[in-house]
């Protein structure tokens, strides 16, 4: 493969020799010789078999510019630019003053705290202490509960008991509130500190939220003594419960083979399993029961949701529901972490020309714009979004003549990292959103699942 600026290609740019087809997709030129916006660039290529090099040959069109919708997009942006430095500014400024307070606090700490702050093991050889304040047993209320795995096993008290402390045991709030503002706390393990400072410092109104929100801030900070690590985890979408008033949140992580811990206790996850049904009711499961009943699941559930697209571009299906506290959003069972999807190429990057069409496209099923032109970049965009379509609407189970009235959303490109970009198909506007009680008739029938969407957007691992 050979490019140059130059239709005669003298002087050539730069070639590669791709010796493996299903490199294709993988532009030569993305080494160390980038190409530039704006330059036009000419390719041709050369086979090569047991009889030497054939003739080159011409790509089609002939030349090519390379660009991006960011072109268009910072060109119509006015004053984007200036918004996102005043944003940067602000997000320094809060981390700034996140660390002023931080290393006030930690000043401010008495001697024996910081002392026992010290003191604390690296290791989890508290979990094995006479003296670990880890429940044994459930009595009505609102519980926290760390599970660390690594392979089959899973981490247990020197009673064989999964960690697990007490957040509330008067607990009467609104739970889902509570639980998602828990999940975004979960985002900077780190700051527990800080944040009670914080929220003892507005505890002056005493309302029951706060009063909850404290709490949940005091049983981190135990977990993490307890078990001498920061770090608790992803926390699992939704609590589980039992019929005796009992909530358990539940986070999950993964203990890496590299780390080393000193007098660690792992128990394979059937015996412990089994261990449990010996002793517990199995009329009325408590919540503890129910977890290890389904602690599988929520283990692959973490492991899936951590798993990270290839590069490419991708058709991204968009419905949501909603309940009386939240809305949900559908996604697959093997990927939480993405929309339901189907990729469309290896190639991330949408060009000038290919976005400025995409702009006259309002929706999939009203009278689209003349077809592009043969052989151009627009009408390769054409004929890959109509076949991701199809297989798009066959994955989540939806006959193509439902998808009539579907539309692309051609307003934004999500851009993941600049390596994996997402193109959304949206339902009627009616229906992107079903209502409780609604009829839904584009929801598809399994091998998916639908997660609150502040839990979504927090971003899965």
């Amino acid at each position: 493969v050979e490019w140059s600026c130059s239709p005669t290609f003298s002087p050539p740019l730069g070639e590669a020799v791709i010796d493996k087809l299903k490199n294709l997709d993988q532009p030569p030129w993305q080494g160390g010789n980038p190409l530039h916006g704006g330059t036009a660039y000419y390719v041709q290529v050369s086979a090569y078999n047991m009889k030497g090099w054939g003739p080159p040959q011409a790509s089609v069109p002939p030349f090519a510019i390379p660009s991006s919708r960011g072109d268009v997009v910072l060109r119509d942006s006015g004053g984007m630019a200036v918004l996102g430095e005043q944003l940067d500014f602000m997000i320094l400024k809060v981390f700034s003053n996140l660390n002023s307070s931080m290393a006030a606090l930690e000043g401010a700490a008495p001697k024996d705290e910081v002392q026992g702050k010290h003191s604390v093991s690296k290791s989890l050889k508290h979990l094995f202490h006479p003296g670990s304040k880890f429940l044994k047993t459930l009595k009505r209320g609102l519980y926290l509960t760390a599970i660390f795995y690594k392979d089959d096993n899973i981490l247990v008290t020197h009673e064989d008991q999964i960690p697990v402390v007490e957040i509330d045991d008067t607990y009467s709030c609104l739970l889902m509130q509570d639980f998602l503002w828990f999940t975004k706390v979960s985002c900077m393990w780190e700051e527990v500190l800080w944040l009670r400072q914080c929220v003892t410092v507005s505890q002056s109104s005493c309302s029951c939220i706060l009063q909850t929100r404290f709490k949940m801030l005091l049983a981190i900070s135990q977990m993490q003594g307890l078990l001498g690590i920061q770090d608790l985890g992803q926390v699992f979408f939704e609590p589980v419960k039992d019929k005796q008033g009992n909530i358990l949140i539940v986070t999950l992580k993964e203990v890496k083979t590299n780390q080393t811990f000193e007098s660690v206790r792992w128990v394979p996850i059937c015996k412990l399993q089994s261990s449990r049904k010996s002793v517990s009711s199995p009329e009325e499961p408590t919540a503890l029961d129910t977890l290890l009943v389904s602690i599988q699941e929520k283990l692959a559930y973490h492991q899936r949701s951590s798993h990270a697209l290839s590069s490419g571009l991708y058709l991204g299906y968009l419905k949501l529901c909603s309940a009386v506290d939240q809305i949900r959003v559908l996604v697959p069972e093997q990927l939480p972490n993405i929309l339901c999807h189907v990729k469309i190429r290896s190639n991330p990057n949408i060009s000038r020309e290919e976005w400025e069409w995409l702009q006259k496209m309002a929706s999939v099923e009203e009278h689209l714009p003349a077809e592009p032109e043969p052989e151009t970049s627009q009408n390769h965009l054409f004929q890959e979004l109509q076949v991701a379509i199809k297989e798009l609407m066959t994955l989540v189970n939806i006959p193509l003549q439902e998808a009539k009235d579907f539309r692309l959303y051609s307003q934004e490109v999500l851009d993941f990292g600049g390596q994996v970009s997402f193109l959304l198909l949206l339902p009627p506007s009616d229906d992107v959103c079903t209502a409780p009680g609604q009829n839904n008739p584009y929801t598809p029938r399994s091998g998916f699942l639908t997660l609150p969407l502040q839990i979504f957007e927090l971003g899965e691992e």
